[in-house]
This record gives structure tokens, sequence and C-alpha cells, in this order.
């Protein structure tokens, strides 16, 4: 292994600076299931109340706080996991009810459910007679 002097003094500025500690996309899977979807978002490291899901208008904002699980006067050894701010933004579309959207965290995994709006989902149609016509066809 080389040593590279511009690589290890870019990371230690980054390191002293915070640039590791940007704003990072949260990693999503998102699936419809019957009348629903379904977005699978993994915040490993993060508590509960580290995660805010906002609905604004048709914007949904999922926002995850990750921060080092080490103390202010621990000996850090090696600090390479990604903490910080982490957003993804989702764009629903008005067949979508954001009003009934539901949120659960555990096991480090966030599930949001977007319900499809009623006037959204398919349905049958009954079919009338035109007036002034009669119910069966001509040449009955």
């Amino acid at each position: 292994m080389g040593f590279d002097a511009f690589r290890d003094a870019d990371r230690v500025v980054e390191q002293a600076l915070g640039a590791n500690r940007r704003t990072y996309a949260v990693p999503l899977e998102a699936y419809r299931r019957g009348d629903q979807y379904v977005v699978i978002a993994d915040a490993p490291g993060a508590d509960i109340g580290d995660i805010d899901v906002r609905v604004e208008r048709n914007v949904v904002t999922i926002t995850v706080q990750r921060r080092p699980k080490f103390a202010p006067d621990d000996i850090v050894l090696i600090d390479e996991r990604p903490r910080g701010e982490f957003v993804r933004q989702l764009f629903l579309s008005d067949g979508l009810d954001s009003a009934k959207l539901m949120a659960h965290f555990g096991n480090g995994v966030l599930t949001v459910l977007v319900p499809v709006d009623e006037s959204s989902r398919p349905r049958q149609v009954d079919i009338s007679p035109s007036p002034g016509t009669s119910e069966t066809p001509s040449g009955d």
C-alpha cells in the first residue's frame, strides 16, 4: 500500500471541517401492494426520535439524523460510519391519499404506507339505457 500525501491530507482536512458529515440520500425500496404503495427506507443506527416524516401538499420528506455512538470523552480509533442528515423526498401523484399516509419504524427500517385515493381506484361503471331507447338492442 503506497502513501499518497494529498489523499491523506484531504481526508484529514475533510474530517476536521466536517465535510464527511454532509447530507446523504436515504436508500429506498418502493412498490405497490394492492391499494397502497409501500416505501421502505434504511435507517440503521437511528432512533425513532431521530426520524421525521412530513407531508406537504404532494411531497413526502423523510429525514433521518444519524449521530455518533461514542461519547465526547471516548478515544475514537476508527470513525468511518456515515452520520449526519439523510434526506429523501417523494412526489406523490394526485391519485394517492397523502392524508392517510402512515409510517412505522423498527429494526433500523422505516416503512411508509401511502394508500391509493378512493377516487383513483378501479371501479365498475353501471350502464343504463339512453333516454328514449329500449334496454335491448334492436334485432332481438
